[in-house]
């Protein structure tokens, strides 16, 4: 089947039908408000596009590719990002509420989330080597078998993540964020 083409287009509060956007390839176009929502995801590519204030909720992104792409102030509860083209992927989260996402196995090393709410997000098994986590809830997301070396936690707050079964190399942690390390022994700090 063939794919069609769109450049340099702006989407300005529009809602986005299911078929609608099936096989086509978004090149340096933006999203505003935005529902993207109930779409169906196959062949699409995103490359160096923006999407601000956009609604994603529990949208089926299976074999999506994000290359150069960011999210601002997005919609993004319990997204399945595991399923996405892996071939140069790179996108960037800010302000965004992404409570139980998966990112279950995925390379994302050096990608951003600023000021994010990622609530029971799922990072097991992700290589999340150099990720910046700035500002965001991590309430309940799992690490588990995850390799978070030189991630940057400081900022950051309400994780809990196990050194013994995740790997943590010259992570960043605040000293307050301790706790959240030391949560299985049930220690009390004061």
């Amino acid at each position: 089947m063939l794919t069609d083409y769109i450049y340099d287009q702006n989407y300005k509060n529009h809602h986005f039908t299911e078929g609608e956007i099936q096989f086509k390839e978004f090149e340096n176009c933006t999203f505003e408000n935005c529902d993207l929502s109930r779409c169906e995801y196959l062949g699409v590519v995103f490359s160096d596009c923006t999407f601000t204030r956009c609604n994603f909720t529990e949208a089926k992104i299976n074999y999506v590719a994000l290359r150069n792409c960011d999210f601002i102030g997005c919609q993004l509860t319990s997204v399945n990002f595991a399923m996405t083209d892996q071939v140069l992927y790179d996108y960037r989260f800010t302000d965004c509420n992404m409570d139980f996402t998966q990112f279950y196995g995925l390379k994302m090393k050096r990608m951003t989330f600023i000021n994010c709410s990622l609530i029971s997000a799922d990072f097991m098994k992700t290589d999340l080597t150099e990720v910046l986590f700035d500002h965001c809830d991590l309430h309940l997301a799992v690490f588990t078998e995850s390799i978070a070396n030189k991630a940057d936690f400081f900022s950051s707050y309400n994780y809990t993540i196990d050194p013994e079964k995740t790997k943590l190399e010259k992570a960043i942690f605040s000293q307050k964020g301790l706790q959240g390390l030391l949560q299985k022994y049930k220690l009390v700090i004061r």
